[in-house]
């Protein structure tokens, strides 16, 4: 099968990552990259759609067809907002996103990055992990041909990417003894982007991965 992905988030660490993994595969023929500001990678696989307003993007459905996956990494973090504005740039942007692409693409296997803690019951006290598990019951809900969320933890970056974030910069010495003593708290960015890669191609038993799935799809063959 070969993959015609759109990837979001790849000014970002996590999308990235995956954009990296994507771009190398054999599997995947083409990607877009739907970003507010220039990514700032080259390759012959790759074609950018620069666009300010994620949540609307109606003007974009000519563009939009004939994919047959999408690798949602777009997000932010939780430190510091209050949950009105948390859910809008959380569960109302990326479900206008998806709620459009399903429209266009009904065929396309949708993954969604979300994390490990999140809520599935929507009525825990932690704000992020009710905002996500809302997230991921209603992606759930589109007539996708597949959805996937993933609920990665740590992550350990890719060598050379320019958007990885300080803390793993500082403490990359660290991260494969945390993944020895803890191998469920960790898996690496290249894990992350192999593993939407394999689970477009073959599927899996499960909508909600944690680490040890996604560590058993890159694995894939």
């Amino acid at each position: 099968m070969k993959i015609r992905t759109m990837v979001t988030g790849a000014t970002g660490m996590v999308g990235e990552g995956v954009l990296h993994e994507c771009l190398f595969h054999p599997d995947v023929e083409s990607v877009l990259v739907i970003n507010r500001r220039p990514c700032g990678v080259k390759h012959e696989k790759l074609r950018e759609i620069i666009h300010q307003d994620l949540s609307d993007i109606t003007s974009l459905s000519g563009q939009l067809r004939g994919y047959n996956a999408c690798y949602f990494c777009a997000g932010v973090s939780s430190i510091g907002m209050k949950e009105p504005e948390y859910r809008r740039i959380t569960y109302t942007l990326t479900m206008h996103f998806a709620e459009t692409l399903a429209t266009i693409n009904p065929g396309m296997t949708f993954c969604y990055v979300s994390g490990t803690g999140t809520d599935s019951t929507e009525q825990g006290r932690i704000m992020w992990a009710r905002v996500k598990g809302k997230t991921e019951n209603e992606l759930l809900k589109l007539p996708f041909k597949q959805v996937f969320n993933f609920r990665p933890a740590g992550l350990q970056p890719t060598k050379g990417l320019k958007n990885t974030l300080p803390f793993y910069k500082y403490l990359s010495w660290l991260i494969p003894v945390v993944r020895l003593i803890l191998p469920n708290s960790f898996s690496t960015l290249r894990e992350l982007g192999l593993a939407m890669i394999n689970v477009t191609s073959r599927g899996y038993s499960k909508n909600v991965l944690e680490v040890k799935d996604i560590k058993s799809l890159a694995k894939a063959q």
